[in-house]
Order: structure tokens, then sequence, then C-alpha cells
């Protein structure tokens, strides 16, 4: 059987579980969630104390996603989680779906969640500068979608996404330009804090 294997990635709050779930309950999906599967499959090296996160076994983690991919039941699988496209095997991934939200959005997101101080200027630095992105296309070369989330509905997203899937719409990588936005509102001070 040939898998479809579907990447969910982005900053933290642009909606990757939510959608990644929502996602999978839509096509009869496994879904993993990169973070409990490090923990219930032993593959974390420690904590980071500095970040409030744990630490993943890279090396071991690939291996791992490869075994449980292969070992499913499911024709499709959904992994979510801010790193999958440096750790999913390439070979095995059928497309990365690159989540993106608008600074001024993404803050008021964090802020809710509970993130505060460094954590959340070292997060929105990283949507600001493409990290999720750059680290996606570098590893999953071609398989790329970006989707610009802002303001839309998980619904929307997951519509999105299956249109894609579905070869119903085009998928694009470039479409955002976050630092742009903000330096066009003069808002990149206010924004680029370390």
């Amino acid at each position: 059987m040939n898998k479809r294997v579907i990447l969910i990635t982005g900053t933290p709050c642009t909606g990757k579980t939510t959608t990644a779930k929502a996602l999978a309950a839509k096509i009869n999906a496994e879904y993993i969630n990169l973070t409990d599967f490090a923990k219930t499959n032993s593959l974390t090296l420690g904590e980071d104390k500095k970040r409030n996160t744990i630490i993943i076994d890279e090396e071991k983690m690939p291996q791992k996603l490869a075994e449980t991919i292969t070992a499913s039941e499911k024709e499709a699988i959904i992994i979510d989680g801010h790193y999958a496209a440096a750790v999913t095997p390439t070979a095995l991934v059928t497309k990365v779906f690159v989540l993106r939200r608008n600074p001024k959005e993404l803050k008021v997101f964090m802020e809710r969640c509970g993130y505060v101080d460094s954590k959340l200027w070292e997060n929105l630095q990283a949507e600001i500068v493409d990290v999720c992105l750059v680290e996606a296309i570098q590893s999953q070369q071609g398989k790329v979608c970006e989707l610009d989330v802002t303001g839309l509905s998980v619904d929307e997203v997951v519509s999105m996404i299956l249109d894609v899937l579905d070869e119903r719409k085009t998928c694009y990588v470039g479409i955002v330009d976050w630092l742009g936005v903000l330096e066009r509102e003069g808002l990149t001070d206010q924004y680029l804090k370390v």
C-alpha cells in the first residue's frame, strides 16, 4: 500500500495540532504528535530548561518514524510538529504544509497560550524570519506548501490542504513576507526583539 505521509509544521501557535487532528479525522489518517511520540518511544535526550522544552534524539527519531509509518494500517499518516520536516525520512513524505500566521495575530495567540518574555519573542522572530519554512525546504525539497492561515478557521485551513492534496489547487512557497509587512507598517522594532 502506498501511504500518504503529510507533515504539518510551523511556529508554535500557528494551529499545527488543531489542523493536523482535524485533517486526520477528515481523511481517517493516523495522527502523530512528535512531542508525544518522542516521549512514548524514549526518543528524548533531556530537557532544555531555558526554553522549557524536551530535547529530541534527532538521530533515532527518523528510524522510529519510518518503522511506525511502515507498520501503520492507515493509508494516510499526519505528522504534527515544528521540526517534522527535519526528522521524517524524505523518501516517505508526500507533502509538507508549513502554516504561517501574521506576527500581530500570532503574538495574541501566543500570549493567550502563556508565552512570555524570551520564549514569546524567540518564537515570533522564528515566524518573521521563516525558520520552519526554510527548514522544510532544506529537508523536503519539492514537497513544501506554505499556507497563510491568518484569520482562517481550522475548517478553512483543512479545506486548503485537501485542495492541494486532491490537486484542485497548486501549492506555493514564498507567499509570505512578514518582515516586509512589518517594515511597511513601521512595526519591525516592536516585533524583532531578542
